[in-house]
């Protein structure tokens, strides 16, 4: 058995490429458009690690989706939890939970899809500003 993707369903594909690809910083592994069923696959992958993959699905006629808290989450181990935190704020991206420990953190997709952000191997020495920074809403 190989895990392959997740999937996540999106209502604007490029507000979500924009989060997932430009700010998160994963590679487009592979797209596809069906015309028949009026959908857009879109396949994302940590860089160096193209194995497990977050699948976008994009429906071309809108339909409201609920359940994003519910889904549960995405987990990324990121080489650096401060300069991914500070990579995605400079992308406009709220950090829900800020890396006040150095280990983990929290945001949101633009579909409300909570992604957690832990430190590859040990923990960071606290440092500023996210030892200070509040919590902002849920993740």
């Amino acid at each position: 058995m190989k895990y392959l993707h997740t999937m996540v369903r999106v209502t604007d594909l490029e507000a979500s490429l924009k989060f997932y690809r430009d700010a998160l910083g994963l590679d487009e592994v592979r797209r596809s458009e069906h015309q028949a069923g009026r959908f857009t696959l879109v396949y994302l992958a940590a860089p160096g690690d193209h194995d497990a993959q977050v699948e976008l699905t994009y429906n071309w006629d809108a339909e409201v989706y609920t359940g994003g808290r519910n889904f549960g989450h995405l987990a990324f181990a990121v080489e650096n939890i401060y300069a991914s935190c500070q990579r995605l704020a400079e992308h406009g991206v709220l950090i829900n939970r800020p890396p006040r420990d150095g280990r983990m953190a929290f945001v949101r997709s633009p579909d409300q899809i909570s992604i957690e952000l832990l430190q590859a191997g040990p923990a960071l020495a606290p440092c500023e500003p996210w030892t200070s920074m509040p919590n902002t809403g849920n993740w």
